[in-house]
């Protein structure tokens, strides 16, 4: 059975309050994954995705980035929140990596066995974590953003540990053709196993049902396939 739990883990002073779901029916460790969710904060939605990798044999640490479960339905105050962590990208990276050393430690999971997925600005947070030369399994960006956290050039940073997937929507006017080649060329100077697959004809926020504005719509076809591509590589990861 399916169960959620509140966890509680810290950066600092800072508590985040992020959701623990596995299949209760599990006695082995399981691969643990991260879903660090879009700038909105920690929603029904992310739970939900975690609940669907639950059953398929992962347990899932859902992320609260922003702490104090902070979750707001309007774009104006997510806008703000974000902002916060966008301007000072070592500690979004920090609080990513928080959320990992605790999915690691809970019982129930094979911390050598570690992946992570994002939403948007948490697809951002989720390469931030790759890129910080952290040792883990996979690393996954749904119609995230690219741009890099420093201008240091690629050769002269650490070697990005895990396989990299990108899912992307080939409108997404938040990730336009130029940033994906500039993130092609990073991976490849940095990462040994990556990949990047773009949907035609989809925008920002394609796998989200109740994403309904020009360049942010749901596109159930390319969320379909996006899912099928993402167990998959995670079930090839692990």
């Amino acid at each position: 059975m399916i169960q959620q739990q509140q966890k509680t883990y810290t950066d600092g002073d800072i508590t985040m309050h992020g959701q623990f779901i596995r299949d209760d029916q599990q006695t082995a460790p399981l691969p643990g994954v991260l879903i660090a969710p879009s700038f909105r904060g920690l929603s029904d939605f992310e739970i939900e995705q975690g609940k669907a990798l639950a059953a398929l044999g992962y347990a899932v640490l859902v992320v609260d980035y922003y702490g104090d479960g902070r979750l707001t339905t309007s774009p104006e105050e997510a806008t703000a929140w974000k902002n916060e962590l966008d301007n000072n990208r070592p500690v979004f990276c920090r609080r990513m990596l928080a959320a990992l050393n605790a999915l690691r430690a809970m019982d129930g999971v094979d911390a050598q066995r570690t992946g992570a997925m994002g939403y948007c600005f948490g697809g951002k947070g989720v390469l931030d974590l790759a890129r910080s030369g952290e040792s883990f399994s996979a690393a996954v960006s749904l119609h995230g953003v690219y741009d890099a956290p420093s201008d240091a050039k690629p050769e002269d940073l650490p070697r990005i540990q895990p396989a990299v997937l990108i899912l992307h929507g080939y409108d997404d006017p938040l990730s336009p053709p130029e940033s994906v080649e500039r993130l092609s060329q990073e991976l490849t100077a940095r990462c040994s196993d990556w990949q990047i697959l773009t949907f035609g004809h989809t925008g920002h926020s394609y796998t989200n049902p109740k994403a309904q504005n020009p360049g942010f719509t749901y596109q159930p076809v390319s969320n379909q396939r996006s899912w099928r591509v993402l167990t998959e590589f995670f079930a090839d990861v692990f």
